[in-house]
């Protein structure tokens, strides 16, 4: 890692991308397997928002609180469980040292860069092709790619609360479970946080302005979501929430369908995040802007215009995901490495997990899109009801005549792999006839899907598959 401003006052490059985060590293990488000479600039290297704040800790919380979930859930089994005590400083002791562990991973890749790629400094345009750092270097560069990711936004009413505001930065650096935690904000960060801290015994309640939790498309997921978040905590939607600072913590209060008042310990912020593009100076590099101050840009080859600036991950504002991130990252970077010729990418179908317990998901094309719809209902079906997780609903979309899948909601057991299984197959192009055709076994939750599948042929004219069985097995 070059951090030695003496070296050299300006540095030449091929690619340079500003930004060190899960798109930053794709795209060097991706820049520099193309043959380019690339420079990857990061005032912190300190891991991904990812491994640091993001997907890893966050899901680290949720396990232990599945675990405790499933400890609750025991006596349906007719096992008892005594004596059962949630030690909130050791779960969140595990968080915290995983997550170091998983950021510490990303530092150790960082550190194995080529000589001289990463440096350590904090970039900003002087204009088309140059870039000022804060250690008084100069770079320049064929190409650009901006990746500085995202932040959480604090709205100044929470910001003033001090450290009794937490956000999804911070929430894992707790030494303690709170007793009671308000969550401002049904996103998919509020919506599994809120969710995590009510199973390891927090008293929660969750607030959004909004009547729509997770932009949830379809009513009928929508309205199960409602029902499994409800049986955890208190759920007020559509409100104003106003908080005021407390000498025992934050008192807020709301008004709009409903109305009152309530004293939490903390109150986690997760009204969604927004790109870091401050200090950069995008006004130089000769950019069109969005509304938001995001600079435009085609998706397939995340070129900005007709400049020779492109973008990747959190920063475009797009679809804040890993997987997105990581493979627009690569677009970019290939692309920079290209330049200026053009090499676009078909996107992938896009879908988003939300690992709320059941797994809330989104895939491809919504129903308004689609001319053709299936529902499967989750509460009797056969390895559900076993495991004693049946609840939830699965809505497919198909487009006519043929039924080719276009996209899914669920809320459903197993639903990581069921989105999984439906964006493959939305990628693929597959009919509900052809993953009809494919085996089942029995019994699986993937069986659930079956009758979501066959309301659709039979809504096409094309018939269900002639050697498949039509009917249903026992617990199917």
């Amino acid at each position: 890692m070059n951090d030695n401003p003496a070296s050299t006052l300006v540095l030449k490059t091929d690619v340079a991308v500003i930004g060190g985060g899960t798109a930053g590293l794709a795209a060097e990488r991706a820049a520099r397997k193309n043959g380019a000479s690339t420079l990857l600039i990061d005032p912190d290297f300190n891991g991904t928002t990812c491994a640091r704040v993001g997907c890893m800790p966050s899901k680290l919380l949720i396990a232990a609180s599945r675990e405790a979930a499933r400890i609750e859930r025991a006596g349906l089994f007719g096992i008892e469980v005594e004596g059962v005590r949630i030690d909130g400083p050791a779960v969140l002791r595990r968080v915290r040292t995983e997550r170091d562990r998983f950021a510490r991973l990303t530092r150790e890749a960082i550190a194995r860069l080529p000589k001289d790629v990463a440096i350590r400094a904090r970039a900003r345009f002087e204009g088309p092709g140059r870039l000022l750092l804060d250690d008084g270097r100069k770079v320049e560069a064929r190409t650009i790619v901006i990746a500085t990711g995202s932040a959480p936004i604090l709205p100044e009413p929470f910001a003033a609360l001090g450290a009794a505001a937490l956000t999804s930065d911070t929430v894992f650096d707790l030494e303690d479970l709170p007793r009671r935690l308000a969550v401002v904000g049904s996103g998919a960060i509020g919506l599994e946080l809120a969710q995590a801290f009510a199973h390891l015994g927090v008293e929660v309640a969750l607030f959004d302005k909004g009547a729509r939790m997770a932009k949830v498309r379809c009513d009928k997921v929508h309205g199960a979501l409602r029902e499994v978040m409800e049986d955890d905590l208190a759920l007020h939607l559509g409100v104003d929430v106003t908080p005021h600072a407390s000498d025992h913590g934050v008192r807020l209060s709301w008004r709009g369908a409903s109305e009152g008042e309530a004293l939490f310990d903390k109150v986690l912020v997760a009204v969604g995040r927004k790109p870091q593009l401050g200090g950069l100076d995008l006004d130089k590099a000769g950019l069109d802007l969005d509304d938001h101050g995001v600079p435009r840009y085609e998706r397939t080859t995340m070129r900005c215009g007709e400049s020779s600036v492109f973008m990747a991950g959190d920063a475009a504002a797009d679809l804040p995901l890993l997987h997105e991130a990581s493979h627009e990252g690569a677009i970019a970077g290939r692309n920079a490495a290209a330049f200026p010729a053009p090499i676009p990418v078909e996107r992938n179908t896009p879908f988003a997990i939300t690992f709320t317990e059941p797994v809330l998901a989104t895939i491809g094309k919504a129903e308004k899109e689609g001319a053709v719809t299936g529902s499967a209902d989750f509460s009797d079906q056969g390895r559900a009801r076993v495991d004693g997780l049946n609840r939830g609903i699965l809505t497919l979309y198909a487009a006519a005549p043929d039924g080719r899948l276009i996209g899914a909601d669920l809320i459903a057991p197993a639903g990581e792999h069921l989105a999984h299984m439906l964006a493959w197959a939305v990628q693929g192009g597959l009919t509900a006839t052809q993953l009809l055709n494919m085996p089942f076994y029995h019994p699986t939750v993937e069986e659930g899907l079956k009758q979501a599948l066959r309301t659709i042929c039979a809504a096409t004219p094309i018939a269900l598959p002639p050697d498949q069985d039509a009917g249903t097995p026992a617990g199917a």
